[in-house]
């Protein structure tokens, strides 16, 4: 046989890679489980496009194995009979009559057996390099980038070119134009077919055959540069578990919401909070806080500290944005110490980094301090209801580092004048001012 080049790994180390791709490893840590170097990982990754091509379920043992190969080549060396070979390994005789007619490796002009040589010719010749779906029908692949990539019309039908964009091969950045087209999702252009050919059968495609497609090297179909159409426009696809495992090394189990107290859950106690951030133009930001029995909100005024945008950021320092976690710590300190002490009991708030010092916060204002799941906004629920009530002052996109600590305190003085459903039509004000009066 003619050599293919340089032997890859193996499908057992293939698979194990994988399966620490699996669990949320990165490429590097993946290889160096594996015993691979960085490079092969780093390729073989990006080769799959972030995901396995091989199955990772192990072997049933139809196949000789590698373990299996290396005895046979130590007893070939000594002189064993084929008979006596199988009888040892469990097989018949005829797999390694076969297997040492099959895989032989010539060297130094004799034909010899290699056990490496021999599972890479092997798992060569097993390769079954199937034709992509869409490089064999051109209709089905106009179809598919029609609606991926076609250009946006008006009603008339004339196009609208959009921005121009170089692709990098990278996601785009944050605020950055994006190519503009029909922007299909897969899924879509999927189920669509159905309706658009019904009696053609061989106008069927998975979104999964159209993600692989785009995503996996060698597949040959569609162009890379497409992925820039898709809602997420990344460069790889991300396993499940990685994006799982982002936590922050400053949460831990004891600060997580499923540990708040149950009197915070039922919101029959006054002096529960939850906090949040609500983001402008140039990273500006301004904090919120509202107490879930009273729906009573303050605003945190996070202006830009001395410095930003004059010099570059030093790695490790604080954010020079206004947001960063000490000036949050200490936002939320100044006006929490505010209150009397039976309204500052816990504050719940996202996994954002601006609360990396949650701990001196419980410090510094007495408050137990929790975090939400990730990816659950629900569990901060007045929290979220009143930031859309603010955007009416505060809309997104624009800057908010043009209002003043008097303008928030205007405006969280007008959103506490409201009247309220679900107070029975009292303002936050009125019923926080009742608590506190039974305080006294």
């Amino acid at each position: 046989m003619v050599s293919p080049g340089r032997p890859g790994e193996r499908r057992e180390t293939e698979r194990e890679f994988w399966r620490r791709i699996a669990e949320g490893k990165s490429s590097d840590e993946a290889a160096r489980l594996c015993g691979m170097a960085q490079a092969p990982g780093s390729r073989l990754f990006r080769q799959g496009g972030g995901m396995p091509t091989i199955s990772l379920a192990p072997p049933t043992g139809r196949y000789l194995s590698f373990p299996e190969r290396e005895e046979i080549a130590l007893l070939r060396a000594s002189g064993t009979s084929m008979r006596e070979i199988a009888r040892k390994l469990g097989r018949a005789p005829s797999t390694i009559s076969r297997e040492l007619r099959r895989n032989v490796a010539t060297r130094n002009g004799k034909l010899e057996y290699r056990a490496s040589v021999a599972h890479w010719k092997s798992e060569f010749f097993a390769r079954r390099p199937k034709p992509a779906k869409l490089t064999e029908n051109q209709r089905l692949r106009e179809y598919v980038e029609e609606r991926l990539a076609g250009k946006i019309t008006l009603a008339d039908g004339s196009p609208v070119q959009g921005p121009t964009v170089l692709f990098t091969g990278r996601k785009h950045g944050p605020r950055k134009s994006r190519r503009w087209g029909k922007a299909w999702s897969p899924e879509q252009i999927s189920n669509r077919l159905k309706f658009d050919f019904p009696d053609d059968e061989s106008m069927r495609i998975s979104h999964e055959a159209i993600y692989q497609s785009l995503y996996v090297q060698g597949r040959g179909a569609l162009k890379r540069e497409l992925i820039a159409c898709l809602r997420t426009g990344r460069a790889l696809r991300v396993p499940r578990e990685r994006t799982r495992r982002r936590g922050k090394k400053y949460i831990t189990e004891e600060v997580m919401i499923s540990e708040r107290p149950a009197e915070a859950e039922d919101r029959a106690v006054p002096g529960h909070w939850e906090g949040d951030l609500i983001l402008g133009l140039e990273r500006s930001a301004i904090g919120t806080l509202v107490e879930r029995n009273t729906r009573f909100t303050m605003l945190l005024h996070l202006p830009p500290m001395e410095g930003h945008g004059k010099a570059p950021p030093v790695k490790g320092g604080p954010a020079l944005t206004g947001h960063g976690a000490e000036a949050v710590r200490d936002a939320i300190a100044k006006q929490i110490n505010t209150l009397p002490e039976q309204l500052r009991r816990t504050l719940t708030w996202d996994q954002g980094t601006e609360m990396a010092q949650h701990a001196q916060v419980r410090i510094d204002t007495g408050m137990k301090v929790y975090f939400c799941d990730p990816q659950s906004p629900w569990q901060r629920g007045s929290n979220e209801n009143t930031n859309g009530l603010l955007r009416q002052y505060f809309p997104k996109g624009t800057d908010l580092k043009k209002h003043s600590a008097k303008d928030l305190e205007a405006v969280a003085f007008a959103l506490n004048g409201r009247p309220r459903k679900t107070l029975g039509w009292k303002t936050p004000a009125e019923a926080l001012d009742e608590h506190l009066c039974s305080l006294e």
